[in-house]
């Protein structure tokens, strides 16, 4: 039966990494592991750059593990390689780190590369698709970290003196507190008042930096 949320697939693929993990390498994932989809984070501060982490039962309330698997992920086998990672950790401790006791179950397991950043082996690869069968389509889709965000920049009105032409260009929120600029030009002054020459802001907008 198809999952009908990530959670319960990921669930499901939980148990059988349990059964993997105690056939190839004798290593049992503690009853009490929970894994969801979510950033991983760290004391100090969430990394969105990892895209899987297991905490310890210390650190839960109800002495669960948590497995968190990146929302940037969403092909199956890297899921499940991820989650196969992250299960051995809780597996044989997370006291013990990428060392030789996580090592030594990982390679029995069919993780390859730097303990580090492991990546499914061939013969692991070939497991994970073998379980999709039962677990079907993972039901997520990738999260981009970039998607909708857009460069801000300040509309600059521009401004010129209708006397000698001199043009520059100001923000919208300084016109509307202190009106157009006075030209900088000796020669543009009033006759009547002698004081410098009020530009006149114009339609014309372009994008750029706030002066």
């Amino acid at each position: 039966m198809p999952a009908v949320n990530r959670e319960d697939w990921l669930s499901h693929a939980l148990v059988m990494v349990n059964n993997h993990l105690q056939t190839t390498a004798n290593a049992f994932v503690p009853p009490l592991t929970r894994v969801s989809v979510g950033f991983p984070g760290g004391r100090g501060g969430a990394s969105q750059k990892a895209i899987g982490q297991c905490w310890d039962a210390s650190c839960s309330a109800d002495e669960h593990y948590e497995i968190f698997i990146s929302p940037t992920l969403a092909d199956p086998i890297s899921v499940l390689a991820v989650l196969v990672h992250e299960a051995i950790h809780a597996a044989v401790g997370l006291k013990h780190g990428h060392k030789a006791p996580f090592k030594r179950v990982a390679v029995a397991a069919g993780l390859e590369g730097k303990m580090t950043a492991t990546v499914a082996g061939a013969a692991l690869t070939e497991t994970l698709a073998g379980w999709l069968d039962a677990l079907g389509i993972y039901p997520h889709g990738t999260l981009s970290l970039n998607a909708g965000t857009k460069k801000q920049s300040t509309r600059l009105i521009k401004c010129d003196c209708d006397q000698c032409g001199y043009t520059l260009r100001v923000t919208k929120k300084w016109l509307e507190f202190s009106g157009a600029p006075f030209c900088p030009t000796d020669s543009c002054r009033d006759t009547d008042t002698d004081m410098p020459h009020r530009m006149t802001a114009t339609v014309t907008e372009t994008e750029g930096e706030d002066a």
